[in-house]
């Protein structure tokens, strides 16, 4: 783990993609350290589009409704959610710089957030980043019971509807492993990865030439019983845009 502040490069959102390209991501110790260090996990997480599992009792919660799913609608209010304490957490690894970073990535199509919404308020969601075929999982939180959960589904859907092969969770937890992730090798990451990004990795969120995946192909009232249906099946085969 190496410190940017360590290297003598100014950190920009093009050197972060750059660098997420290779498989390394930032991270902060705290929010109150400014420091930020380059990961690369040996073990990397990630969640196989193609066998991604909705649980049971979520699938029903998703088809009742009673809840508004957006995408990049609140990029602010979706990070200061993800950097909120939480029960059995104090602290939080998104800092300022991270923010600033990040939020820059936002502005160019790079960054995108699902969010879940009731009764007209943020409940939960997630932000991650969009590099070729490629997502790149950040972080995400929860306010009301499901709702990172709700999103995350979602978020399957929309990759999987929009031609992505990869989503990258960097770690696995006990949450995602219900869902199917699982941990592979770095070298098996790189390989993946190397092939999400072959031919596609210039463009941003809206999609592009080549094998580019587009992130808002997915029709934004997709009804819950559709998106369920994509989240839990084989992906597309075809590229949205052809």
């Amino acid at each position: 783990m190496t410190s940017l502040d360590d290297v003598a490069i100014e950190i920009t959102p093009q050197v972060l993609l750059k660098a997420y390209s290779c498989g390394i991501f930032p991270m902060a110790e705290s929010a109150d350290d400014n420091a930020l260090y380059w990961i690369e996990p040996e073990r990397r997480g990630i969640l196989p589009l193609d066998t991604v599992h909705v649980p049971r009792s979520l699938a029903r919660t998703i088809r009742k409704g009673g809840f508004e799913v957006k995408t990049d609608n609140d990029f602010e209010a979706v990070i200061e959610g993800c950097a909120a304490p939480r029960a059995g957490r104090r602290s939080t690894w998104i800092n300022a710089r991270i923010r600033t970073l990040y939020r820059d990535l936002f502005a160019l199509g790079h960054c995108h957030t699902v969010e879940v919404w009731r009764n007209g308020e943020l409940a939960g969601g997630l932000y991650g980043v969009h590099l070729g075929r490629a997502f790149f999982g950040e972080s995400m939180f929860s306010r009301a019971r499901d709702a990172s959960k709700i999103a995350l589904v979602y978020l399957v859907a929309r990759l999987k509807y929009g031609g992505f092969t990869l989503l990258d969770t960097q770690f696995v937890t006990d949450h995602l492993v219900r869902f199917g992730a699982v941990e592979i090798s770095r070298q098996a990451f790189q390989r993946r990865l190397e092939e999400a990004l072959d031919g596609g990795q210039d463009s941003g969120g809206a999609g592009g030439p080549g094998n580019a995946a587009s992130f808002a192909a997915l029709p934004a009232d997709a009804a819950p019983a559709a998106v369920l249906e994509l989240a839990g099946g084989p992906s597309k085969t075809r590229h949205p845009a052809a």
